[in-house]
């Protein structure tokens, strides 16, 4: 076992393999003689137990003889002892169901072999069914060889990825226009950096069908910490997907009503003490970080995304950014008796602390700006008081990797300062906080870094703000945003940019009216239901 352990092995229970077959439609009703179906990392045969079972029942029933079935499973495993174990499980099976023993040392001998699935030669696209769990092991613990090997071969294992990237990555190769693959494995490559790839892969040119977290779920005869998910691909156009969510008492009769709800696509939504679920029209695209939420909500935010712009859009001039970074903050922000320079060189900032109370209360705080307002880079001659001060922390800014790449410009901010942004009246929000917190700023202060900003050329700021300030909106930012501890969310750019928001001029008076109303009394639950008046929802799902 210690062995097995450290090969990545974690073995399934049977029930969670019967579910995976019946999800891609691996099952005795169809000639499954002719088909292929491949297991990646076989283990101790886990996986095709069953799947000889069903190949079995399915020759009888087609009146196939076994030999018929010789081509219709590829297994590997790079373990020799594992392909033995497989051979002798999957031998008793069949000898079991009646087949003669001189067929089934051929055919089984001919399925199971030694190999690494990842660096053996598939023909593309001759695969049926791909299923399995793939062994959980982190790149960097291969041996450099077959590290450079395994990248070089699958293009989406990057960064620090784990190994069962690549097996997604040629499982879904090789499979047939129409092809299903069907995985356990950790679900951490939808939403971190090393899944990009992947997740580009997927949404770009096959179908996710069905995502089904089981992270509380007792789904392997090992106690791990893996964070599984069993997910369905196709290899054809996305069409409408499944996501649904667990907990710890799903087992084998639930999955078996689980089973059963999927193939009845008029009930849209199915909610049990055990697991939740809902159809969405589609899954989601690119390569960005995929949303986590529950059924019910990725339902709501799939069909918001369907119907409505996203909060930065060029057709209304609303723009999201981030306020200046110093790469010196001790030495640029500064309250103004603590700096002497020039008065037109103090720029008034926002701090996250000004913003606290839902309104602007402003503490004084100024950038020492050198900044020209034609955006370039003043000339210190120009301003000998800050040329005088800049120059006692002269050893400090030189060292920042700004000033080491342009150390002529050593005085310069790490951002720009767009002198334009100052005037204008715009929401800004705290990088981190527990609830979305939108504070509008009437023009007259530049943001710090740590805020974020939004602003537009059509919204009234307030009606925006109420929208922002809804729980629909924050909706959004929780299913994508990297929490932090105790549940803090990030409200940078990237997740505020994934809000979707009605066009301003459909908004009705009543509505409009109540968002601004909301906002400006700071009344989140107020904000809430206006905004979904103004989304066309009825309620907000958990």
């Amino acid at each position: 076992m210690q062995e097995a352990i450290e090969h990545g092995e974690v073995f399934t229970r049977r029930w969670v393999v019967e579910s995976i077959l019946d999800l891609v439609g691996y099952t005795p009703d169809l000639d499954l003689a002719d088909t292929v179906i491949v297991e990646p990392a076989s283990g101790a045969g886990a996986f095709l137990g069953p799947i000889a079972e069903r190949l079995s029942a399915s020759c009888r029933k087609h009146g196939r003889s076994l030999l018929d079935a010789a081509h219709a499973i590829e297994a590997f495993d790079l373990l020799e002892q594992n392909v033995e174990r497989s051979r002798e499980l999957v031998t008793e099976r069949l000898l079991a169901d009646g087949w003669e023993s001189s067929e089934v040392a051929k055919v089984v001998r001919g399925w199971i072999g030694q190999g690494d699935y990842l660096l053996t030669d598939h023909a593309d696209g001759t695969a049926d069914f791909v299923v399995g769990n793939p062994p959980y092991i982190r790149l960097e613990d291969v041996p450099d060889a077959r590290m450079s090997a395994y990248r070089a071969n699958c293009p989406t294992m990057g960064g620090r990825a784990d190994i069962y990237v690549g097996f997604y990555e040629v499982g879904l190769r090789s499979l047939k226009p129409g092809g299903r693959l069907g995985f356990i494995c950790a679900d951490r490559w939808m939403r971190n950096q090393y899944g990009r790839n992947l997740r580009e892969l997927v949404a770009s040119r096959y179908s996710m069908d069905l995502v089904l977290v089981m992270h509380d779920v007792d789904a392997f005869k090992e106690q791990v910490s893996a964070y599984p998910a069993i997910t369905i691909i196709s290899n054809r156009p996305q069409g409408e997907a499944i996501a649904a969510d667990t907990t710890r008492t799903f087992g084998p009769e639930q999955a078996k009503t689980f089973l059963t709800w999927t193939a009845r696509p008029e009930q849209p939504q199915v909610n049990e003490p055990s697991y939740h679920a809902a159809r969405l029209p589609h899954w989601f695209a690119g390569d960005d970080s995929w949303p986590a939420a529950s059924p019910a909500r990725l339902a709501m935010l799939e069909d918001l995304s369907d119907r409505f712009r996203p909060l930065a859009d060029e057709a209304t001039g609303t723009r999201v950014g981030i306020g200046v970074a110093t790469g010196a903050d001790k030495v640029f922000v500064v309250r103004r008796e603590d700096a002497d320079v020039e008065d037109d060189r103090l720029l008034p900032m926002a701090m996250v602390r000004d913003t606290r109370t839902g309104v602007i209360d402003w503490h004084g705080t100024y950038l020492v700006n050198p900044w020209s307002s034609n955006g370039n880079l003043v000339n210190l001659a120009d301003y000998p008081r800050m040329a005088g001060y800049f120059a006692r922390y002269s050893a400090e800014l030189r060292k920042r990797y700004v000033a080491v790449k342009q150390p002529d410009r050593w005085y310069k901010t790490i951002d720009k300062v767009d002198h334009r942004l100052t005037a204008r009246p715009k929401l800004l929000f705290p990088d981190m906080k527990l609830t979305i917190h939108p504070v509008l700023d009437e023009g007259g202060l530049y943001p710090h870094h740590n805020l974020y900003f939004i602003v537009s050329d059509v919204w009234d700021l307030r009606v925006l703000g109420g929208l922002l300030l809804s729980k629909v909106a924050e909706a959004f930012v929780s299913a994508y945003a990297v929490k932090m501890r105790g549940g803090t969310l990030r409200f940078q750019a990237q997740y505020l940019r994934r809000i979707r928001v009605p066009d301003p001029v459909e908004i009705s008076e009543h509505d409009r009216a109540a968002l601004a109303d909301a906002f400006d009394r700071r009344d989140a639950r107020a904000a809430t239901t206006a905004a979904l008046s103004a989304y066309g929802l009825t309620d907000l799902p958990e």
